[in-house]
């Protein structure tokens, strides 16, 4: 390799030291690291240019582009490949970053901002304070009187268990599951309120504070309205056939007469449909009653007829008669049929005893045929006795199962009129009505926080739509 003064360079040759007098130094040493490179023409790719670096006083200096490493000598390295050197590709250039874009300026305060806390201040605060201010200004406190009862049943012993099981075939049952869905509706319809309103007159006691037009009651004289409040003022828990009240009223007093009036209402209700049972009870066990009654007379009529009719008190008795004499008859005749077998074995051929043995057997088969002849002879109104038999037996079967139904209705009807003679079913209170001795109503620490959750949600929603609106234009 050659310099570019086309000199042989050896390992031996001393190098000119810029720091030396009188030695020239090259002249990338003379122009320093702050050389620019030279214009290039626009579409040739730039070369790397030379990086020169600051070295100690005596150190060897780096060759340039093109130019040969020094071999040997100490601290001697390799020759490296430099970027833009002859046969290398140069590296292309890193792409421009992005302008960096101006920072935004302060927030300042404009009108939609102000439309949007006014709307704060009257959608929220606003409402909360009017809220506040009559909850502890106007509104008057509520006492509220409790009471829970539910309808129970008997259960002992009845006179139709003891009557040989013959309570199968009674049927009674009895059910306070339906008793309290009916006491439930009861409490909550027209005519309880109508009654407790004719007997306490609620309008009176539900419009007692005149300045508090929200919880007290401000409509007119229909019972429709009358209802609705009752609804605010009476609040009904069913839980498992246990009934729970809760009665308020501006007056202690008030609300305990007015959850005693429910309560002696409903044990009415509860009478009234223990009778309603007790008596349709009795009514339909008489009707059945009567009912077996009349198909065991016509059972037992029919019988009668029909002995008047064949003149016979019992046919079935007459073939069991006849039927035993047949089979007396062809016990007989097996007797003699083996007496003969032995005299003719023993006795000699024209012994009279064997005559007088055949005779007998002859006459018995006679007398068998003859007693069988009557079973289908016929009777005095000229039917077959075999067709008579069989219109007895199928009257006593419809006597008989007259009979069984006539004793299970009496016992159905004793059942009944016992249980109408005591009360199966009743209102049993669990807890009394109560009388109140601080007001609990209406719950002011509740409602405030209730009502700003709610107007503030309205608030938030309200602004999040103005501004989807405002951003879609």
């Amino acid at each position: 390799m050659t310099v570019p003064n086309d000199k042989p360079v050896h390992a031996d040759m001393p190098r000119p030291n810029p720091a030396q007098p009188g030695v020239a130094a090259p002249p990338f040493a003379q122009k320093g690291l702050a050389q620019a490179t030279p214009p290039r023409p626009a579409g040739q790719p730039a070369a790397a240019a030379p990086v020169q670096a600051v070295r100690p006083a005596g150190a060897q200096p780096v060759p340039g582009p093109g130019q040969a490493r020094p071999a040997g000598g100490p601290g001697a390295q390799p020759a490296r490949p430099v970027p833009g050197g002859p046969g290398r590709p140069v590296p292309p250039k890193p792409a421009a970053l992005p302008p960096v874009k101006p920072t935004a300026s302060l927030a300042r305060l404009k009108r939609r901002h102000i439309g949007v806390a006014a709307s704060f201040l009257l959608v929220v605060l606003l409402p909360l304070l009017v809220s506040a201010w009559y909850l502890y200004a106007r509104a008057e406190d509520q006492y509220a009187s409790y009471m829970g009862f539910t309808v129970r049943s008997e259960s002992g012993p009845v006179s139709s268990e003891l009557l040989g099981g013959l309570s199968s075939l009674v049927g009674t049952t009895s059910s306070t599951g339906s008793d309290t869905d009916i006491l439930y509706k009861f409490i909550q319809s027209h005519d309880l309120v109508q009654r407790i309103d004719d007997k306490l007159d609620l309008r009176a006691i539900w419009s007692r504070p005149e300045n508090d037009p929200i919880f007290a009651y401000t409509g007119n004289d229909s019972l429709e309205d009358l209802l609705g409040e009752w609804e605010r003022k009476v609040r009904v828990y069913y839980d498992e056939g246990m009934i729970d009240l809760r009665v308020l009223a501006f007056d202690a007093q008030d609300a305990q007469k007015i959850a005693q009036a429910i309560y002696d209402e409903s044990t009415v209700l509860v009478n009234d449909l223990n009778d309603i049972a007790r008596e349709d009870a009795l009514r339909y066990a008489r009707h059945d009653l009567d009912e077996a009654l009349e198909r065991l007379r016509s059972a037992r009529q029919a019988m009668t007829e029909f002995r008047n009719r064949h003149q016979l008190v019992d046919p079935t008795a007459d073939v069991a008669g006849q039927v035993g004499v047949v089979s007396t008859l062809q016990a007989q005749l097996a007797e003699q049929l083996v007496a003969l077998g032995l005299l003719q074995a023993n006795a000699q051929e024209n012994d009279p005893r064997i005559e007088q043995t055949q005779l007998r057997i002859d006459v018995i088969r006679e007398q068998i045929a003859s007693e069988r002849q009557k079973f289908g002879s016929e009777t005095a109104t000229g039917e077959a006795l075999s067709e008579v038999v069989g219109q007895f037996e199928s009257l006593t079967v419809d006597r008989q199962f007259a009979e069984q139904t006539y004793v299970a209705a009496m016992a159905a009807y004793d059942v009944a009129r016992a249980e109408a003679a005591r009360q199966t079913r009743y209102l049993a209170a669990y807890v009394k009505p109560t009388l109140a001795q601080d007001s609990e109503f209406p719950k002011r620490m509740k409602l405030l926080p209730i009502m700003g959750g709610f107007l503030l949600l309205i608030w938030v929603v309200g602004v999040l739509t103005f501004y989807s609106l405002r951003d879609r234009r």
